[in-house]
């Protein structure tokens, strides 16, 4: 059972202060009776009609957003933009990223409510899979392959866990893909820190068995389809 104001306050469809003065007015209807008490309790299967609109109840939202660099992964900040901020088709008021992206980072990004998914998808026990595309200044060798596959020290007390390092190109600036199992802060960056390398570019493509979507521009985004979702609890469970 939700608060009448929460629930619709929750729904963006205005602030708290705000549906309260509503509700009040005799502007809020539940199951085709006036509710003029906010906080009247409702369950999530009533019929909620704000001056004639009605307001649905979602429990759980799930998007896929192409995260451009400059925006940092926080729910609100008071300086800065944040990947909640590029949800402007939100209903739900109480959305995170599954995960960070450094700010300059780009690509694939997990914005959602449900908490119990995103514990599960970052939890290390999972080793949920995350697949990078990277830009490399200098020459990246089989060696280096070799030794990602087999963990390295990032300057903690134990080595990462074996990644695997595709080389696409390679050059005075090489192109590879990195898979890794884990998520340790900057962990892709301080990897080829290791090896006296510099990341001048990174782009996150998918994670677990979701890819980002070739059709969504750097700072678009969409919701997830039931299928993406059910294969997201998959591997999370």
């Amino acid at each position: 059972m939700l608060r009448l104001d929460k629930f619709l306050s929750n729904m963006k469809a205005g602030s708290r202060t705000e549906v309260k003065n509503w509700i009040r007015k005799g502007m809020v209807s539940v199951n085709d009776v006036i509710v003029k008490k906010p906080e009247t309790k409702i369950d999530a299967n009533a019929k909620v009609l704000l001056n004639n609109r009605e307001i649905s109840f979602v429990f759980c939202e799930y998007y896929m957003l192409n995260k451009p660099a400059g925006v940092i992964s926080a729910t609100s900040d008071f300086k800065q933009p944040t990947v909640v901020d590029l949800i402007e088709s939100r209903q739900r008021t109480d959305l995170f990223p599954v995960g960070r992206l450094d700010k300059d980072t780009e690509g694939l990004l997990l914005i959602t409510n449900d908490g119990v998914l995103a514990h599960n998808l970052l939890s290390p026990k999972k080793h949920v899979n995350k697949t990078y595309y990277a830009k490399i200044d200098g020459m990246i060798t089989q060696e280096d392959k070799e030794t990602f596959s087999k963990g390295i020290k990032i300057g903690e007390n134990e080595m990462t866990r074996p990644a695997e390092l595709e080389i696409l190109t390679t050059g005075s600036i090489s192109e590879i893909l990195l898979t890794i199992h884990e998520g340790k802060f900057h962990q892709v960056k301080r990897m080829f820190h290791s090896i006296q390398k510099d990341v001048l570019y990174l782009k996150r493509i998918s994670m677990g068995p979701i890819k980002l979507d070739e059709n969504l521009a750097v700072g678009e985004y969409r919701l997830l389809t039931q299928e993406e979702i059910d294969l997201l609890k998959g591997v999370s469970n």
